[in-house]
């Protein structure tokens, strides 16, 4: 026979709860300061692909 799952205590979900914001902040950081260096043109860490076929359209 079913027998309903226990609880999750609200420390346990507030501790899941704020790894994963944690997670989120760290990464919302980490693209924030990745899209500043590409506006400053200090970009060094990654591949930055140009999409020239847009820029020709234009024309």
């Amino acid at each position: 026979m079913a027998v309903p799952k226990k609880k999750t205590s609200k420390g346990k979900r507030n501790q899941r709860h704020a790894t994963w914001k944690g997670k989120a902040a760290v990464a919302a950081e980490k693209a924030l300061s990745i899209g500043k260096s590409v506006l400053t043109g200090r970009a060094q860490g990654f591949v930055y692909p140009m999409n020239e076929t847009s820029e020709e359209e234009a024309d």
